[in-house]
């Protein structure tokens, strides 16, 4: 039987508009009161509507009006790739941006030192940009424009982004100068470090394998021992050919110590493989660590 799409509720669209708000708010402040003071940059469009900026002296062309006009065409292509409700929430974000940005101007910056202005000016504008990103928008159309390309080209979208930046920040170089650029570079890793920080949450969490003769006495103890529940799944040996159990367990990175302890006392002998995740739901999980 096929489920029907629910529509999403009146109350999560309002909370995510409130979310998307502060984020192009925070990273509107990052820009006015961080950057352009400090003639620092960020990667992608909006690096290039702060150039665009800073060379083009004509009246209403100014960043706001660059940032929206750069970003139109992307999220036109977005609509296409991934729908209406990502392209309305990511250009409700750039206006966001673009409003708030001129509200900002003719206020003082909140410092005058590059180094300071690259670290605060990048931390912000990567929580700002992460929480617009987590709440389903977008402020910056290169990787929808990479998404496009590297179907038709052997790259990427990591390394079509990365590509792009580099022109920009050789742009940067040339209207800015060398050292500002070398800023710029500082402030574009440290917002990318900080979005994943936001996207992915505070509460880093580790996907563990475990191959062992013992299975329900390690999956006993993990979940006595622990209080994690495991996923019982079947493999085969790739040299004996015989069938094993695996164990499959996800635990926060602050249990993983005590987790290879529980396997260790069990069966010395045993494998485990622990991986990154990128994010974990689920009431069980959640409650297990409150």
């Amino acid at each position: 039987m096929k489920k029907e799409h629910k529509k999403e509720k009146i109350g999560r669209i309002l909370y995510r508009l409130l979310l998307i708000s502060i984020g192009a708010s925070l990273a509107a402040i990052s820009i006015e009161l961080f950057l352009i003071p400090n003639n620092i940059i960020d990667g992608g469009i909006i690096g290039i509507s702060l150039i665009s900026d800073y060379l083009v002296n004509v009246p209403f062309l100014n960043f706001g009006t660059f940032v929206i006009l750069f970003n139109i065409p992307f999220l036109y292509f977005g609509y296409k790739q991934i729908g209406k409700t990502f392209m309305l929430s990511s250009l409700f974000a750039v206006v966001m941006l673009a409003v708030v940005e001129e509200c900002l101007k003719g206020m003082e910056s909140f410092t005058s030192q590059p180094i300071l202005a690259t670290v605060f000016g990048g931390l912000i504008l990567g929580i700002g940009v992460g929480l617009v990103i987590r709440n389903g928008g977008s402020l910056d159309g290169t990787e929808i424009l990479g998404i496009l390309l590297t179907k038709r080209l052997p790259f990427s979208v990591g390394e079509f982004v990365m590509f792009m930046n580099v022109f920009i920040f050789g742009w940067a170089a040339f209207v800015f100068g060398p050292e500002q650029a070398m800023y710029s570079v500082m402030t574009y890793y440290i917002a990318f470090k900080a979005i994943d920080t936001v996207i992915q949450g505070l509460e880093e969490t580790k996907a563990c394998l475990i191959v062992s003769d013992f299975y329900d006495e390690v999956s006993e103890a993990i979940l006595h021992r622990l209080g994690r529940g495991t996923t019982k799944l079947r493999g085969k040996g790739g040299f004996t050919d015989n069938e094993k159990d695996v164990i499959y367990v996800v635990v926060t990175r602050l249990e993983v110590t005590k987790l290879k302890k529980i396997v260790a006392d069990i069966d010395e002998n045993a494998f485990l493989t622990i991986m990154n995740t990128q994010e974990t739901k689920g009431a069980r999980f959640k409650s297990a660590i409150h």
